[in-house]
């Protein structure tokens, strides 16, 4: 067993992270035209931390490797609308905002940006986006996960 205070100068030797030396899987970032479509989100069970990333990646909070979540189409309990005003999209969930279970961030994206907006309990579920190329607009449940809807 090794000593864990060399783990740092072991991973440097081999230019890997420490948590791809520990768990015995390299991470290559295979996305490298950096198309924000492909990005995935990243959620701390322990505090909520949300976390982007733009292609593979070794992700953790509060000592727990984090797994990318995977958006299901928005459904009856997880209703968006989304309007056009001027050039924003508005974009309301109809949706419980207790400290229980709330809406955690609204996020729209394109080829070559990502718009997110934090959402806090207690406050409304809404936000504006400027219009400029969004194909996709996601949001977090606390209790049910990651959600998206197409637009355009």
């Amino acid at each position: 067993m090794q000593d864990v205070t060399l783990l740092e100068s072991i991973a440097e030797v081999f230019n890997i992270s420490i948590a791809e030396l520990i768990s015995g899987n390299a991470v290559s970032n295979v996305n490298v035209s950096a198309n924000m479509m492909r990005g995935k989100f990243y959620v701390c069970p322990v505090c909520g931390n949300s976390i982007h990333s733009m292609g593979e990646a070794v992700i953790s909070c509060h000592g727990i490797n984090l797994s990318p979540l995977e958006a299901e189409e928005t459904n009856d309990s997880h209703e968006i609308t989304v309007e056009i005003v001027e050039d924003e999209y508005f974009v309301s969930i109809n949706h419980e905002m207790s400290k229980q279970h709330y809406i955690s961030f609204i996020a729209a994206t394109s080829s070559d940006r990502i718009q997110i907006v934090k959402m806090y309990p207690e406050g409304k579920s809404e936000a504006r986006f400027k219009i400029n190329g969004v194909k996709e607009i996601f949001f977090y449940c606390n209790r049910d996960g990651l959600f998206v809807k197409k637009v355009r």
